[in-house]
């Protein structure tokens, strides 16, 4: 009996030397061996606050401040650390209903129960400093620290854009974001995203029970500095841009100004715009609803998105073609009136034949359907098409056709009609120059952008060549000149020396279509353009450069359904050249009428 008690004695002691084995080895694995609790005890006294980086300022070229960063602050949830805490003393805090405090909960949990998520964006900094006394209130609760951008000028919202909270397909693309971010949206903001965002960084804090911190983790070891984004100079004169918006205010239309020694766009106006302070904050939601539905369109950048038939200032083009093949020279004179004119009559009253100047000076369209006949029928092509094509070169050529610009984002291409177009539409062999006549006149098929019209004057200001069109000059101190190419066109120097002659008699002429805007002090140099609109009243179209030697603006005026060039698109730019050239305005008069005049109440 007593061998038996001994035997059960020493199994039981047995079993609890092995139990006890067991629990220290496993404790020691726990401890010692594996982190994960380690690790994860860790994580219930800290939080890992992601540190966002300023975005890059934006600039115009004289360095003044376009763009701009004020402080905002997100409320962030962590879903399992909340506890029950007095809502009624929350929503009067925050502004928001008990409704919206649970399905933002709810929200929160579904994205994940253990990261944190945005509770509620961008509260004012009052509601903020009220916010950080009660805090220790609100477990699971904690304050994100961010920017928002901030325009001192209110001006050039299609060109500067907006910024606006990523979508999944961006999150998928780019490892960068995460769900809340922040990215440019358009315009430069968009363009010039990954130079403007800088890079994030990342603070650990010691919390305590109540969720408040107690400082950094380890003395700051693991965290990460934020680096802000980078600033950027951009071409435009921010003076400029105000003034050609108080022109167009209450029209529906461009202005487009390149400096043609450099490409660099000077200003870029679409009307109507809007205030891009309205695309911030917690408003921004509600505004761009507002703006999107608004039936003038205000987020449409017609600059580079608005496509138009060029009317009479596309002659410049059909004449410099005409000189390089050698069928138009200075002294090529047609007749306007009787039998020849056929079959486009010229509209405007003059003196009959006229040479290759005078009707550039008077924009003759009798003139310009004989030029592009001789293009197309030049014996040494062998038919109309092969004739067509070699025409259609040209314009590509002198940027038409395609995008133009080399940083600017949304750029439509326009058209420029091919051979296999008209082959489909008449049938191969069905049409000749007869048949698309109206393309002698900038009619038809044809489409071009602002900023093509811009970039073709800025190529008669140089006599033959193009700088790409651009918005920046500098990112981080570091120019950008070299990274835009320099476009030859196949057209001789002399060909642009006769046209710029017959642009600046539109101005000078006795009977030039812009006499009555021409500037003693300043040479310009121009060419008016009606471009028929099949939806209403006709286009106002013009363009200018200016000095006619060592020109420092070229510009383009789109004024839509408002009648002759003449009317308003004329005026518009005389206007512009002198602001832009002497940095005042003297024509008082002329300014008053642009300023005042209202073509959208017709609408």
């Amino acid at each position: 009996m007593n061998t038996l008690l001994d035997r059960r004695k020493y199994v039981i002691g047995a079993i609890i030397v092995v139990l006890t084995l067991i629990f220290l080895v496993k404790l020691f694995f726990i401890q010692v061996v594996n982190t994960r609790y380690k690790v994860s005890a860790e994580h219930n006294s800290q939080r890992h606050q992601i540190e966002y980086p300023a975005r890059g300022l934006i600039y115009d070229r004289y360095n003044n401040l376009l763009v701009y960063n004020q402080a905002a602050y997100d409320l962030m949830i962590v879903p399992r650390e909340v506890r029950t805490f007095d809502t009624l003393d929350f929503c009067n805090m925050l502004e928001i209903s008990l409704q919206q405090v649970r399905d933002n909960i709810n929200a929160a949990k579904k994205h994940s129960w253990y990261k944190p998520s945005i509770f509620l964006k961008q509260i004012s900094a009052i509601t903020y400093a009220k916010l950080q006394e009660k805090l220790f209130k609100f477990p699971g609760f904690f304050v994100q620290t961010r920017t928002l951008r901030k325009y001192p000028q209110s001006t050039a919202a299609n060109v500067l854009g907006y910024v606006g909270e990523v979508d999944e397909r961006i999150t998928q693309r780019d490892n960068y974001y995460k769900s809340g971010d922040y990215t440019g949206i358009s315009g430069i903001e968009k363009t010039y995203e990954n130079d403007l965002r800088g890079r994030k960084g990342v603070t650990i804090y010691l919390v305590d029970v109540h969720n408040r911190k107690q400082g950094s983790f380890q003395e700051g070891k693991y965290d990460t500095v934020a680096v802000s984004g980078k600033d950027i100079m951009t071409t435009i004169d921010a003076e400029l841009q105000a003034y050609g918006e108080l022109l167009m205010r209450n029209k529906i239309g461009s202005i487009t100004a390149i400096e043609p020694s450099t490409g660099e766009i000077l200003c870029m106006v679409s009307s109507p715009s809007y205030d891009p302070n309205l695309l911030v904050g917690r408003v921004r939601g509600q505004n761009y609803r507002i703006l999107s539905q608004d039936t003038l369109n205000p987020l449409f950048n017609r600059a580079l998105m608005a496509q138009y038939p060029p009317g009479s200032t596309f002659k410049l083009a059909n004449a410099l073609i005409g000189m390089q093949e050698g069928v138009v020279h200075r002294n090529t004179s047609y007749s306007c009136s009787g039998p020849e004119s056929r079959p486009i009559r010229c509209s405007h009253n003059h003196i009959s034949p006229i040479a290759l100047i005078g009707s550039i000076e008077q924009s003759c369209n009798s003139y310009y359907w004989k030029v592009f006949n001789s293009i197309i029928s030049n014996p040494k092509y062998q038919n109309t098409e092969e004739g067509f094509q070699a025409w259609r070169s040209y314009f590509l050529n002198l940027g038409f056709g395609s995008p133009v610009g080399a940083d600017l984002f949304n750029e439509l291409g326009g058209n420029i009609p091919t051979v296999q177009f008209y082959d489909k539409y008449y049938k191969k062999g069905g049409w000749r120059p007869m048949t698309i006549r109206s393309l002698s006149i900038g009619q038809g098929e044809i489409l071009v952008t602002p900023i093509q019209l811009a970039n073709f004057t800025a190529t008669i200001a140089n006599r033959g060549f193009y700088i790409k069109p651009h918005i920046v000059k500098q990112v981080d101190n570091l120019a950008l000149d070299s990274q835009f190419e320099r476009k030859e066109s196949h057209i001789d120097s002399s060909a642009f020396e006769l046209v710029v002659e017959g642009m600046g008699r539109v101005f000078d002429g006795d009977h030039g279509t812009a006499r009555w805007y021409r500037l003693p002090e300043i040479p310009m140099c121009g060419k008016t353009g009606t471009a028929e609109n099949p939806h209403g009243d006709d286009h106002s179209i013009f363009i200018a450069f200016a000095p006619r030697e060592n020109p420092q603006i070229a510009v383009s005026v789109v004024v839509e359904n408002a009648g002759f060039g003449s009317t308003w698109a004329v005026p518009i730019a005389s206007l512009m050249i002198e602001k832009y050239i002497n940095r005042t305005v003297e024509r008082k008069g002329i300014e008053d009428r642009m300023t005042s005049g209202n073509l959208i109440s017709k609408k």
